[in-house]
């Protein structure tokens, strides 16, 4: 007899009471090469709820939602819109339907207006049969008005930060007549106030009727707002059923497929550092750091084998300030030391050669080369290394790669694989491996955990603490309070791209770290109301 905290095993997704699913998939399967993404998944969405789908990097979500959407054409098993046999042959055909998709990485034209992208292959047309751009632009500036956002709908795109961008986006999902939202890590990018106008949009959609799938890894949002979950591992369907009655504990252990007790006693649903004896000597220093209208005289010091947090809302400096410090942002003053060698010329090439080493946020857009492999990935930044004469040594590669696949754990068919093709939680241990074969002093995180599930989370958490412990000099970029107030041993708050504050010992607390962030006071060479230039 199975002992009482067994695992559940895996269960058909539960009838529903009322009318049948707006949307199905019975039986599905999709094979890559080397790699069964979805065995036989059976999924059903009813209209009006609010449906969690969870799971381990590389459990299936990604490909569900790319065969429910079009993406990807299943390779056994059917799709039900409505009751009704459907087969997508591209994304536009389930738009068309009534599927909208707010994809994790904004998957936006950044060049086009804000309006051209709510709007775009809709756009309204006047008597002459041309875009109506001045309905087009009230019609945008109302529709995000409700959503909080209050920009000029003529502003590019990419002149707005990932926040907005996200809004934006979810605003153009909205805006078309749909019968079913999928929402992917869609408050990934979000500050508290954007997060909680998401949930009241998802309000209205249930009230509506539309139906709503739900992709995040943040439990709290979560048992929050959905009514079902869905539970995926290794390509597989686990469990479906209401999300109130099933305990958070039992949830995490069905995601990674792991005893209850045993997750009990590692404590994995809670992640942190133990805390790192800091060298005396910082490895790096900054002084007066500045960049027009971003960064405002930021000084900070990062001692080897510490853990430093970068704390401060969205908008606040901290990516300004990681992409200074790795000279990927031009600098009007200030000054970098390394190991006691001051950085005459600040340039990406010139960071790299002294030791620092960055992360960026947004891994689709400056960090992985989707259509390379795995090992082309890992490689790249280490490429002048490996030659001799202008010829690259494929034994060296196949060393190194073969070293931190392991290390870092990287699920992949093989090197060869393309990255593209990986979750998103191994694209980040993809990225983490290319700058970690360099042999970094200073490796500067910029959201590392953003978008992972809970498994890979602690993972990545884990070899965090691990790299600081072997005297690396870490600095961490985090939107989640509980994860930087865990994992950092110091934090530095910004606001306005300038220093804010301070926290370190006992200061390192949630409610300590809640006090600076909340509090209104100007930072240091922020404007006030009555210093900001008349427009």
């Amino acid at each position: 007899m199975a002992p009482p905290e067994a695992v559940p095993q895996p269960q058909a997704p539960a009838a529903a009471d009322g009318p049948g699913p707006v949307l199905e998939a019975r039986a599905v399967s999709k094979r890559f090469p080397g790699v069964i993404a979805l065995d036989r998944v059976s999924f059903a969405l009813r209209a009006g709820e609010t449906h969690a789908l969870v799971g381990e990097n590389g459990a299936g979500k990604s490909t569900l939602i790319k065969v429910l959407t079009g993406v990807h054409a299943p390779d056994e098993g059917e799709l039900l819109l409505a009751g009704e046999h459907v087969a997508f042959a591209r994304p536009f055909d389930a738009q068309q339907a009534g599927i909208s998709t707010i994809y994790q990485e904004v998957n936006l034209v950044p060049l086009m207006s804000v309006a051209r992208n709510i709007f775009l292959g809709r756009e309204p047309k006047n008597r002459f049969g041309l875009i109506d751009f001045g309905r087009m632009h009230r019609e945008a500036a109302e529709l995000l008005d409700g959503f909080g956002v209050r920009v000029d709908p003529r502003r590019p795109l990419h002149t707005l930060g990932i926040g907005t961008q996200q809004m934006v986006a979810l605003a153009r999902a909205v805006s078309v007549d749909a019968r079913v939202v999928i929402m992917d890590e869609p408050t990934s990018s979000l500050e508290p106030r954007e997060v909680e106008t998401l949930f009241r949009v998802i309000g209205d959609l249930r009230g509506r009727g539309i139906a709503v799938l739900y992709v995040s890894h943040r439990m709290d949002e979560l048992y929050r707002i959905c009514d079902r979950v869905t539970v995926l591992r290794d390509g597989r369907h686990i469990h479906t059923g209401d999300l109130a009655g099933l305990d958070r504990m039992r949830l995490v252990s069905m995601m990674l497929g792991r005893d209850l007790a045993e997750v009990r006693r590692s404590g994995v649903t809670s992640f942190g550092a133990e805390g790192h004896e800091a060298a005396r000597a910082p490895v790096l220093t900054a002084t007066g750091v500045s960049s027009r209208h971003r960064l405002h005289d930021i000084s900070l010091s990062l001692y080897g084998g510490e853990v430093l947090g970068l704390g401060g809302l969205l908008g606040s400096g901290r990516s300004e300030t990681a992409k200074a410090l790795s000279g990927a942002l031009p600098l009007d003053a200030g000054e970098l030391v390394v190991d006691g060698v001051p950085l005459r010329r600040l340039t990406p090439a010139a960071a790299i050669r002294a030791g620092i080493s960055l992360l960026p946020e947004d891994r689709k857009a400056e960090g992985i080369v989707p259509g390379l492999s795995v090992r082309e990935n890992i490689v790249l930044a280490a490429m002048p290394r490996l030659s001799r004469a202008g010829v690259v040594s494929r034994a060296k590669q196949d060393r190194i790669v073969d070293i931190f696949m392991k290390r870092l754990r990287i699920k992949a068919s093989s090197p060869e694989q393309k990255v593209g093709e990986l979750s998103g939680g191994n694209q980040q241990k993809v990225l983490l491996a290319r700058w970690l074969c360099l042999e970094p002093k200073v490796l500067l995180l910029d959201e590392p955990t953003r978008g992972i599930d809970v498994g890979a989370k602690a993972e990545v958490q884990s070899l965090i603490d691990e790299l600081a412990g072997e005297g690396l000099a870490v600095l961490l970029i985090s939107s989640d309070i509980e994860e930087l107030v865990e994992g950092a041993d110091r934090i530095v708050v910004l606001r306005g791209g300038a220093v804010a504050g301070e926290l370190a010992g006992d200061d390192v607390a949630e409610d300590r770290l809640l006090d600076v962030l909340a509090d209104h006071a100007p930072a240091p060479g922020e404007k006030t109301p009555a210093q900001e230039e008349p427009r």
